[in-house]
């Protein structure tokens, strides 16, 4: 009888095991498509390209732009996509007007404190952070032009403009976007030759 209890108990554990260990892989992003960075929250997807990030904003990246680096956080509630750039000032502004946000640009009162975590990930700082140089706004590049910028980040026509004057002649773009769940398809990572 003592046996048959004992193997009673692995075999529920098995049985609540297997589905548990399928969601950890699925959570930790572990799918065909190669292996997703696990970070607080989300999986960073491999394999994002600056032109691909543009391709699903809807914002090309100049032919003269410095820098680019792109990203993109998968996540339970809404997937989020990351891209910055750096340009001249007057490439900047050209840039800027070329894109005008939804309503007007803004400028912070104050620095925020935000815990680093989207733009960390390229390695850079997060452009709440700053207070000095900064301008942003909502650039809805598919959606009809209004005086009034959007009610919510998570409008998929519109991405989070963030322009820092970083030095005198200089400016780093950052742009951040929101979108459903389960963006598809996603690019291919390139396969590392054997060595």
């Amino acid at each position: 009888m003592s046996n048959l209890y004992a193997y009673g108990w692995r075999a529920a554990g098995v049985t609540v095991g297997v589905p548990a260990l399928a969601g950890a892989l699925t959570a930790c992003g572990a799918t065909g498509g190669g292996a997703a960075e696990r970070s607080s929250g989300g999986t960073w997807a491999p394999g994002i390209t600056p032109k691909w990030m543009s391709e699903q904003m809807g914002l090309a990246v100049p032919a003269t732009a410095g820098s680019p680096q792109a990203a993109y956080e998968i996540t339970s509630q809404f997937d989020k996509g990351l891209l910055t750039f750096t340009l001249t000032k007057p490439e900047a502004e050209a840039y800027l007007m070329e894109n005008p946000p939804s309503g007007k640009w803004l400028e912070p009162t104050a620095a925020q404190t935000v815990k680093p975590h989207d733009f960390a990930h390229l390695g850079l700082p997060e452009p709440e952070t700053f207070k000095d140089g900064i301008r942003y706004g909502y650039v809805c590049p598919d959606a009809p032009k209004t005086p009034e910028p959007p009610t919510s980040t998570s409008d998929d026509r519109c991405v989070r403009l963030y322009a820092h004057e970083y030095a005198p002649e200089h400016t780093r773009i950052y742009l951040r976007a929101h979108f459903e769940p389960g963006i598809s398809p996603l690019p291919t990572p390139p396969s590392t030759p054997a060595g």
